[in-house]
């Protein structure tokens, strides 16, 4: 039950009837007119724009159109209490307490679909996230956009959109020879006690890559590790084959699971770039021709030469952006096409792609491969995460970690656990750097976000758990006659909120709304519990040690959108803390 929506097709019923009955003018749509929560300094339920959007055409005022309005839709609603109109021209609608009433009975009544979007077309979505080189564990800088991409995931499959999670392996390239090399002579160090070279900057330096070297060692005893050239193709697929169980173990830990892991490996060896490549040179999307200097470049030592370009300005790019280099080798960008096309061929309706800070450049020149490919814009969406600052008593925190050179996920949830890292991580905006402050995570109070929900949750168990109900019962209730107060409706009011929180976490690819509102939600209940502290009337169970269903049906209403909730974010809802 989306109460907005609701109030939104009375409205323009009571429009189209106006309508026909020549006192009104309306325009070929209405799609401009909306039904919003109102600024918290109204003493009203919803708010509509209806008079603003519908002044000029008939050349009235808002406020003269709003009060005329106002009257016939409250003639045609017998649980609008009082509307009321506000410059510029909004229509603010308050009910009355028994529209809560039978609002908290539909939502119990039909708890399981609460919040989803039962109007949008449901579609097939592709969500690639993370896509870190397979060359070592999963560090904090890959943890808030693999947290990202697995929210969106979910807030996407609440809605009953399908969806697919996608990891993509870069295990093609200098990179993986580099690495390969590195685990060979981590090797060599266990079999033949030979020094790693460590002044080679080219290699990988991490400790871990002597559990990888331990681990081949062990399972490969026919292999002859005396010269790298020989066993190079094996050694790098069992190199890659160790470095994707530690990441899937990194993102486990995370409670992430992938659906897809794509080998950037495979793609090439099958051809797919140079495919790719011939299906955009039909359409004269490619030539050969030079690239000149990028800004910040000596241009005196940039050599221009002769290379196959694809004519990404024409999508709106800043400059054509090299397939392959003069030495006739792929780029990084030409793979990236062939898997976009790969992506294409299986049929989603969108494509997300979650990416780090570092690649906000990158998302003109992929945005215009895919829509040269697909012939349709914004078939790729792009998010970016910004980068994540660790604070611990009001300074840049340093975790303790194994040799290299960053902090991994592990040493994270080591030091904070799963709950704290998901929900901190989706605190704010992905698209602005976010404080993960220590301190506060610890704090038993209002200003630990995560403590002060699953407290919430808690302190609802408590009382259910009083009374020998479990909090994840269905509960009947034969009559729905009690009223509620206004600290209560101030919280039902919330809760009616819910459907838009989803809809707009959904459609603009915002998870953070999802804790912000839970935040809000709780910090309200959390309000309305210490009132009994000083007024009896407002406590839960009362002096015979009974709850009443009025207040059984109002808690049972919080935990089910508190459970709903949490449950997108991946995160926990003890019934004691």
């Amino acid at each position: 039950m989306n109460i907005f929506d609701q109030y939104l097709n009375k409205i323009k019923k009571t429009l189209l009837d106006l309508s026909e009955n020549k006192d009104l003018i309306l325009p070929k749509s209405l799609d401009g007119i909306t039904a919003e929560i109102p600024p918290s300094k109204f003493d009203s339920d919803i708010s509509t724009n209806v008079a603003m959007v519908l002044s000029k055409i008939n050349k009235k005022s808002p406020i003269d159109l709003a009060n005329t309005l106002s009257e016939e839709i409250k003639k045609k609603d017998k649980l609008i209490d009082n509307i009321s109109v506000v410059k510029p021209g909004f229509i603010n609608i308050k009910f009355k307490p028994i529209f809560w009433t039978n609002f908290i009975k539909e939502i119990i009544e039909n708890s399981n679909s609460y919040g989803i979007n039962t109007k949008e077309d449901k579609k097939k979505y592709l969500i690639e996230f993370v896509s870190a080189n397979p060359t070592g564990p999963l560090h904090v800088g890959h943890c808030r956009g693999a947290i990202l991409g697995d929210v969106i995931a979910n807030i996407l499959l609440f809605n009953k959109n399908k969806v697919t999670k996608e990891y993509y392996v870069n295990d093609y390239g200098n990179q993986i020879i580099n690495f390969t090399k590195s685990v060979y002579f981590r090797i060599r160090e266990i079999k033949f006690n030979e020094p790693f070279p460590t002044n080679n900057e080219d290699l990988y330096p991490g400790e871990y890559l002597i559990d990888f070297a331990n681990n081949i060692i062990s399972s490969n005893n026919k292999i002859d590790f005396d010269n790298f050239e020989n066993i190079s193709d094996k050694l790098t697929t069992l190199s890659i084959e160790e470095a994707l169980k530690l990441i899937k173990k990194n993102l486990n830990s995370l409670g992430i699971i992938h659906d897809n892991f794509v080998s950037e490996k495979k793609l090439v060896l099958n051809r797919e770039v140079e495919k790719v490549v011939d299906f955009l040179e039909k359409d004269e999307f490619i030539y050969k021709g030079k690239i000149k200097a990028p800004a910040g470049e000596d241009t005196d030592s940039w050599v221009e030469r002769e290379q196959l370009l694809f004519k990404s300005t024409d999508f709106g790019d800043d400059k054509d952006r090299a397939l392959q280099k003069s030495d006739g080798a792929w780029t990084y960008f030409a793979s990236d096409v062939a898997y976009h096309k790969n992506k294409l061929d299986r049929n989603f309706d969108y494509l997300i792609n979650i990416l780090g800070a570092d690649h906000a450049g990158y998302i003109k020149r992929i945005s215009s491969s895919v829509e040269a490919l697909s012939k349709t814009k914004e078939k790729l969406i792009c998010k970016v995460s910004q980068l994540v600052k660790l604070i611990k008593n009001k300074k840049p925190f340093k975790m303790s970690k194994r040799k290299g050179d960053y902090i991994t996920v592990d040493d994270l949830i080591n030091e904070v656990g799963k709950d704290a890292t998901r929900f901190i991580m989706l605190n704010r905006s992905s698209d602005v750097e976010l404080d993960f402050d220590f301190d506060n995570i610890i704090e038993k109070s209002k200003d630990n976000p995560l403590y002060y929900v699953q407290y919430c949750y808690a302190r609802i168990s408590s009382v259910f758990r009083h009374i020998g109900i479990n909090l994840s019962s269905e509960i009947e209730i034969k009559k729905f006659d009690f009223e509620y107060s206004n600290d209560e409706i101030k919280i039902l009011k919330k809760i009616s909120e819910w459907p838009k929180c989803i809809e707009s976490a959904s459609n603009k690819l915002e998870p953070h709304r999802i804790p912000t509102y839970l935040y809000e939600l709780a910090s309200l209940f959390h309000s309305y519990w210490n009132l009994g502290k000083d007024n009896p009337q407002k406590r839960f169970i009362n002096n015979d040690k009974k709850i009443s269903d009025d207040k059984l049906i109002f808690l049972k209403a919080i935990s089910n959108i508190v459970k709903s909730g949490m449950d997108i974010v991946g995160v926990s809802t003890p019934e004691k803390m």
